[in-house]
């Protein structure tokens, strides 16, 4: 049977059984609020800077790792390796891009695009290879249309999918980019948030068969780190709305949105003056990348890269205790590879 589509899970949210359609992954920790993790923060891998992109344009020839016998992991790390080859192999330990897109799925790909003044070396872009392994591994699991789309708040969304180099590898690896038109942000209800309870989303991200939410992991002023919760901003048109009350509202936009994957790049982290950062001494590469369909545990994992506990980021431990994911490492199986 093919698993439950977006549309027919936004209806059971819009009739107040969010939790319920989320139940059987969140299963198996009896506590789903905030927990230490001492012990269970990722080693911070080592430092170093990079203005080249020579590296990131050759293509990645390692075989994703094999299935194993047993659960699949509940979220996956690789490490170490191109862009294109830490998406591979990431995908590979969580069972294939195949566990999250069905032949025949209409596919939308959500980056960080926020700016059209940086390349990625500056770290405030998610890395354009990221993106593109993930078209072509969405093609190859023979999905219909594979779109990315972003909207940016620091020029026009055409000139930041140029300037970030997304545009370029994401048309190269087969699939579209879209403008997102103001038409298509629709007021739209949240029934089951504590603080958000309306904002202008984007349509066709309602609609879609499959969201996969791909931030790159990065210091910002107000929510101390932009991750996959804070990457769901750019689904929205009312953006400053979410700041009034930034933790419960990104909890609440995770709770209704929900996206299938969610794809961390660390390639390059941006360590301070973020969202927009400027300056290549605030970026530290580290070729990582994290995988998960748990938004919550994915953003968990990041924080420890930042040398910081999930309970430091508000909005991780509100959509902890909200039931939108798991927060407390220490229960989940981690694959890292």
């Amino acid at each position: 049977m093919r698993p439950i589509s977006r549309r027919d899970f936004l209806r059971i949210m819009a009739a107040g059984a969010g939790g319920l359609a989320a139940g059987g992954f969140l299963a198996g920790c009896t506590d789903r609020t905030p927990a230490s993790v001492s012990g269970q923060v990722p080693p911070k891998a080592s430092e170093a800077t990079s203005t080249s992109g020579a590296a990131e344009a050759a293509s990645a020839t390692a075989e994703p790792a094999p299935a194993t016998a047993g659960p699949l992991p509940d979220l996956a790390v690789a490490r170490g390796g191109e862009p294109a080859d830490l998406v591979r192999r990431a995908l590979g330990a969580l069972g294939g891009i195949e566990r999250f897109v069905p032949s025949g799925s209409n596919v939308i790909i959500k980056p960080n695009i926020c700016v059209a003044y940086h390349t990625y070396e500056y770290a405030a872009t998610t890395n354009p290879w990221v993106v593109a392994a993930l078209v072509e591994l969405c093609r190859q699991a023979g999905a219909a249309r594979v779109r990315v789309m972003d909207n940016p708040f620091g020029g026009t969304a055409e000139a930041a999918y140029a300037r970030s180099g997304i545009a370029e590898q994401v048309l190269a690896a087969g699939g579209e980019m879209e403008v997102m038109s103001r038409i298509k942000f629709l007021s739209t209800s949240l029934p089951n948030a504590r603080s958000l309870r309306e904002a202008q989303i984007y349509e066709d991200v309602l609609t879609a068969d499959v969201l996969i939410n791909v931030p790159i992991a990065k210091d910002h002023g107000l929510a101390r780190l932009t991750l996959g919760m804070k990457n769901l901003m750019g689904v929205i048109y009312d953006r400053p709305t979410i700041h009034a009350d930034i933790g419960l509202r990104l909890a609440d936009l995770a709770d209704l949105i929900r996206p299938e994957l969610t794809v961390i790049d660390a390639v390059r982290i941006l360590t301070a003056n973020g969202p927009t950062g400027g300056n290549l001494d605030d970026v530290r590469r580290i070729d990582t990348l994290i995988a998960s369909p748990d938004i919550v545990a994915a953003d968990s994992f990041a924080a420890g890269l930042f040398g910081m506990q999930p309970e430091d980021l508000v909005y991780v431990a509100a959509g902890a205790a909200m039931g939108v994911g798991r927060s407390d490492l220490s229960c989940l199986r981690i694959e890292e590879v």
